[in-house]
Order: structure tokens, then sequence, then C-alpha cells
């Protein structure tokens, strides 16, 4: 018993490793043979072994569709569609012969002829003209049509998924053999589409033999049956009528079952699963439609006149359906949320995640629950796309990436308020009136207007805030009106600039470098990490930041430092090459009219100050008396007023060699204050001295 089932499972195996070794070899010769057939009679047996093939190979063509998950899984079917026509073609011809012929075609076409139909050729004919014009019309042109529409879509997709796939592929997300497989499908999915385009016109084309067959079968076998077998008329219209019928049954069922596939195979876009799958799960899934078409057929059952058994049975069923489809849909829900419950118990068991609550984020804007307006695009907020454009603004303007601002609704602080912190602390605040305008006096004033006094947070000059209904008064007499959300983007980009030196870190500094090297690998590999390493490197753009010099040139930070890194490591004198290199962009951001008002230094202070340096090991710094200390700030601020009073910049000019020293000494006490030295300007621009600082 053990070895005969041994025996047979071997002999299957080596048939189906036989078929597979050979199968190009019977592929031809199952081609060559359907050409024959149409050449060479075929007894009645045969062809009815043939006949019943031919409807087997369309069942599994028909089964093989079902249960595809995607057209490709079938991509061999245009071929498999020429095949099978060219053998239905050949049966035709086979059968039409022995019904001319013979008078007979075999038990099949026989049985198709008279049971099927009962016997009556007007029923035959009326059935087969329906089959074909199902099979025509309805499912080829159908098939045709969505094949065509098919290919000319996936041929204009072709180029972005290409492009999605490169994507992809630049940033890691897939490997080359990925990727390679990815273009093979998208090639092929064109080549199976238009393939199918083409294929559909066989099915087409053989719905209209089989017309054309059918009527010359009646035609021919009438004249052969009353004059070659002297027939009576009616004798040999029943006798040819029914066996072409049954041969053009017998034909077209299976040419309807390979229509069908093809529908099923070229509607199948968006699958995951199966037809029956995805049947199921999106017809299937809503208790809701079955309680509604159960209720719309008891109504049916009940009107006068109308078959109420069926409707009843069916709303019954309806009712069924969506009673366990409810009864299902609870139970999930009920194991999902006990799942949950499990699932909370255990995060509260286990010890807390402290890593989770070291993150600090770079920058924070907590804001007032009045202030959740301004974020919510629903109520026409637009905070968010200020901040992108600020985020760009920086880029701009400073060289400086900003990460992510994050933002949060915090109830501890007033409703109207708002906080900005830098990696978790505070840096600065204020407070806004969303339905109010910011009225600011910009010195052309000449008639005030009522509102509630306040600060601008920015810049801390005194504002006011008016109602709406204000505003156009407020801006004809001179005032400067912005509102609210303009207000808190202006602060916000102020604190920015003000702190990009602390916003900008050794990560940061290192997506920089690595974006410099696209362009400028030499240069880069010339510097980092030969003779700076990054933190170095950060230390040099933080000191330009600081004094708000940007640093989107970074080819020509790199070149500097490149020349002069050899000879010092020391930062603070690197800075100050960098800055005499970029003396055109300083000179561009604070001359007016190739005008520089400016106060400078006294000679006797300027000797001061470059003998009072002391260099340590951690950097360098001037030594002065506390009284004298006092007295050069006094004398800063009585001169720098007479450069703000006349709406210029606060600029000292120095000599480059006490510029460094000089700004160490006095940004504590004199925030604001902008020092320049001679290095740094351009010679084609005046200098207009408007006043001298000494002590």
């Amino acid at each position: 018993m053990a070895a005969s089932q041994v025996s047979a499972v071997g002999g299957g195996s080596a048939a189906g490793n036989f078929i597979q070794k050979y199968s190009d070899v019977v592929v031809a010769l199952a081609i060559v043979t359907v050409v024959i057939m149409m050449i060479i009679p075929l007894p009645t047996a045969l062809l009815d072994v043939l006949i019943c093939l031919n409807i087997t190979i369309a069942l599994v063509v028909v089964m093989s569709a079902i249960y595809n998950s995607e057209a490709l899984d079938l991509s061999v079917f245009p071929s498999l569609l020429l095949v099978t026509t060219l053998f239905r073609l050949a049966l035709n011809i086979s059968s039409t012969r022995l019904i001319l012929l013979d008078g007979f075609a075999g038990e099949v076409i026989t049985a198709f002829g008279n049971f099927v139909v009962g016997g009556n050729p007007v029923v035959g004919f009326i059935v087969f003209v329906i089959l074909v014009i199902i099979q025509f019309i309805v499912i080829t042109k159908g098939s045709e049509r969505v094949a065509e529409v098919s290919a000319r879509f996936t041929l204009d997709a072709m180029p972005g998924k290409q492009m999605a796939i490169d994507a992809d592929l630049n940033q890691g997300a897939i490997t080359d053999e990925e990727a390679k497989v990815r273009r093979e499908k998208i090639q092929r999915e064109a080549d199976f589409y238009g393939a199918m385009d083409g294929a559909s016109k066989f099915v087409k084309g053989d719905a209209i033999a089989a017309i054309i067959i059918m009527f010359i079968n009646i035609a021919g076998g009438f004249v052969i049956g009353m004059v070659q077998r002297d027939m009576e008329v009616l004798q040999a219209l029943q006798t040819y009528t029914l066996l072409t019928v049954g041969e053009g049954l017998v034909s077209q069922i299976p040419a309807l079952l390979i229509s069908t596939a093809t529908g099923i195979i070229v509607t199948r876009a968006a699958s995951e699963g199966n037809l029956g799958q995805d049947l199921v799960n999106q017809l299937i899934r809503n208790d809701r439609i079955f309680f509604i078409v159960g209720a719309v057929l008891l109504f049916l059952a009940l009107v006068p006149g109308l078959p109420g058994i069926p409707f009843t049975a069916l709303s019954i069923a309806c009712g069924f359906i969506g009673y366990n489809l409810q009864k299902s849909h609870e139970e999930v829900a009920e194991t999902k949320q006990e799942q949950t419950k499990v699932k909370a118990k255990d995060e509260a068991t286990k010890p807390e995640n402290i890593v989770s609550l070291l993150q600090v984020d770079p920058m924070e804007l907590e804001i007032g629950y009045s202030l959740i307006p301004l974020v919510d695009t629903g109520q026409g907020g637009d905070l968010l796309d200020r901040i992108v454009m600020i985020r760009r603004q920086c880029a701009l303007e400073l060289g400086l990436v900003v990460p992510t601002i994050r933002i949060r609704d915090n109830i501890q602080i007033k409703p109207n308020a708002y906080i900005i912190k830098l990696k978790g602390i505070e840096i600065a605040k204020g407070e806004l009136l969303l339905d109010h305008f910011l009225a600011m006096n910009s010195g052309t004033v000449f008639e005030e207007v009522p509102g509630i006094e306040t600060v601008e947070p920015a810049f801390g000059l005194p504002a006011l805030w008016i109602p709406e209904n204000e505003r156009e008064q407020a801006e004809l007499n001179g005032y400067t009106v912005v509102d609210a959300v303009s207000v808190l983007a202006t602060h916000l980009t102020e604190v920015i600039k003000a702190h990009a030196d602390e916003i900008l870190g050794r990560q940061e500094t290192q997506n920089l470098v690595d974006n410099l090297r696209k362009t400028h690998q030499t240069l880069v590999d010339d510097v980092v990490p030969e003779l700076l390493n990054v933190g170095e490197i950060q230390k040099i753009l933080a000191n330009l930041l600081r004094e708000r010099i940007s640093i989107r040139d970074m080819a020509t930070i790199l070149e500097v430092l490149s020349d002069y890194a050899r000879a010092t490591k020391d930062t603070e004198i690197l800075t100050e090459y960098v800055r005499h290199a970029m003396a055109r962009q300083i000179t561009q951001q604070h001359v007016q009219n190739n005008t520089l008002p400016c106060v400078t230094l006294d000679p006797a202070l300027e000797n001061r100050i470059a003998g009072g340096v002391q260099r340590t090991d951690h950097g360098s710094f001037v030594s002065l008396d506390p009284e004298s200390m006092q007295r050069l700030v006094n004398s800063i601020n009585i001169e720098i007023p007479k450069l703000t009073n006349m709406g210029y910049q606060p600029i000292v000019l120095t000599s480059p060699a006490v510029r460094l020293y000089f700004r160490k000494l006095v940004e504590r006490s004199v925030p604001g204050l902008i020092v320049l030295s001679h290095a740094e300007i351009e010679q084609s621009v005046e200098i207009q001295i408007l006043g001298v600082v000494k002590i």
C-alpha cells in the first residue's frame, strides 16, 4: 500500500517535471496540432474530448483570473487568449465539417442542441444570439476599452514612477536590486496592458466569426440535406439548425468564460487579494447597509401585487447578515478594548522611560488658550505658514537653518500670553489681543487715537492696541498698524536672530559642511578635519552670528580658514580674518548712500585697550579697572545717541587690532552696539565720524 502511494507520487512528480522541462516543446506541438485540426477531419469521439477540453481550459483560466492578486500574476494571458481563440476556431471548423458531411458532430454537440434548448431550434437560435451579444457588446467591448485606457495611463505614469524609484534609491529607502525589480515591474505592466489592448481584438473577431459560421452551417446544411440527402424541408431545417445551434453553444460558452476572465484581469487595478476576498471585505463590511436593504425588501413584500415570499425571504437573509456583522464588529471592538486595557496596564507596571524625558526641543513656542486660533487653519490661522517663511528668511539673511519650532498650548500662562523658549529655557515673552491691531508711532503721528497702552515686544517701542474699526483712522493719522500674528512673527524673528549663535550647534554645523561638500569637496576636505574640526568651525560661525554676520557664504569662510588655520588655531582671531574677507558684505549691511555715520575711539583709548590684552588658554580678554570701565560706558552712552537721534545705527569704528577686545569689553554693558574695524569697510565708502569715545 505504502509502496504504491510512493510510486504514484513519484510518477506524478516525474510527469510534472517532464512537462516543466519540455514545456516549450509541448506548447509548440499543441499550436501546430491546432492548425492541423483545421485541415484534417477529426473523428466524432476525439471531437467530443477536445470540446470538453476547451470547456475545461476556459474554466481553469477563469479560476486563475479570480484568484490572482494583480494583473501581472497572469502576464501570459494575452498569448493564452490568442491560443484559446485559435483552438476554438479549429473546433468550429472541425465540427462544421462533420455537420455538413455526416449530419452528426458528436455526442456533446447533439446534447447541447437537444437537451440544453429542449430540441427547439428557434429557442436555441435565440439563446445563441443572446450569448454572442453579451460576449461581443458587453464583456468584450468593455474589457477592450478598459485595457486601452489602462495601457495609456500606465505609459503616461511611467516617468513619474521611475522618478519615484530614483528618489527612494537616492534616499536609501530601497537597494539597487529592489529598484531594478520595481523598474522591471513597471515595464512589464506597460507591456502587459498594451498587449491586452490588442489581444482583446481576438475575442471580438471570434464572436463575429461565430455568427458567420452559424449562418453558413444553417444555409449549407439546409442545401445539403435537401439536395444530397433527400430530406424534407422541415426535417433538414430541424436537423441542421439544432446541430448548428449546439455547435455554437459549445464554442460560445468557453468563449464567454474567456471574455469574463479578460474583464476580471484588466479591471483589477487596486486589489490587495484575490477577487473573492476583495468582494467579501469590501461589500460585506457595514451592517447598516444590510439592515436598510432588508427594511426596503420587507416594504416591497408588503406592497399589494408583488410576490411577498421572495422579498420576505431575502429581507430575512439581509437582516441575518446585518445582525451577524454587527455582532462580529462588537466582538472586535471589545477585543481591541481589552487589548488596550491590558497594554495600558502593562505600561503602567513598567519602569518609567526616563530617556524620553531627556529630549529637549531646540525651540518652543508656548501659547495661551486664547491664541490657539493663530495655529488652527480651520479658523483662518496662518502662524504655521508664517513660521515657515521665518525659517526661509533666516536661511537667506543669516545662512542658518532654524530647527523645527514646536508649538504647544499652555493653560498655566495667561490666555493672551506667549512664551518663546530656547532649549527649554524661556528667553522672551509677550501678550497679544487677537481682535485688536497694534499701532506704533513711527514719528509721523499728528493726532493720537484711543487704545490700550502696551509695549511692542520685539523692539520695546511704546504702542497701542486698537480695535479693528480704528485701524483705518490710525493709519491716516500716521501710525504703523500691524495685526497680532505679525507682532508675534516679528518678535519670533528677532529672537531667532539675537540667539542665532546659540541655535547653531555642532550637528547643524556638520549639516552645513556636508551641504557645501556637494559642490566644494576639495575645499571641505582641505579644512575638515585636517586643519579644524567641526567644533572649532562651529565656534567661528557662532562668533559671526553673534554679531549678525551671515554665514550663508560658507565657501568664502572655509577659503579664509584654509589660508590662516595653519598659522593659528585661535577661533577668535580666525573669526577676525573671516570678517576682513567679508568686508563687502559687512559694508553693504551697514552703509547707507555710500556713507558710514559712526563714532570712533580715541587713539589713547585704543592704545590702552591694546596694552591691557591678556591671553590665556581659554581665550583673550582686556583688563580695565572698574572706574575706567565706568567712564568708558558713560562716554559711549553720550556719543551713541548722536547717531540714534539722527536715525543712524549705533556703530563704533575701531582699528582692526582692538575691535575684538573692545567688543568684549562693552557687549554686556551696551547691548546692540555694532563694532566695526577699518579693515571691514570698503575703501570707496565715506566714513562720517560724529563723535569720539574717550576716557
